[in-house]
């Protein structure tokens, strides 16, 4: 089972743009997480859709199963 951090902040425009991190350390730290966004921010690290990043909007721990099947 594959597991991700999603991270959601809002831009200048509003608009949500997401920052998915694979195989989070369990338990999640919603403080350290918060503490990190703010951090992502600050440092102007990434640009999102509608411009800068300003706001840490929400998070949240994802899990998906994945199935291989054998093509014959």
């Amino acid at each position: 089972m594959a597991k991700s951090l999603e991270m959601t902040f809002l831009s200048e425009l509003g608009k949500p743009t997401k920052l998915s991190v694979d195989n989070p350390i369990e338990p999640i730290d919603p403080e350290a997480v918060k503490a990190a966004m703010e951090q992502i921010i600050a440092a102007n690290a990434f640009i999102g859709n509608g411009g800068d990043l300003i706001t840490a909007d929400s998070v949240r721990l994802v899990e998906r199963n994945v199935t291989d099947y054998e093509l014959m």
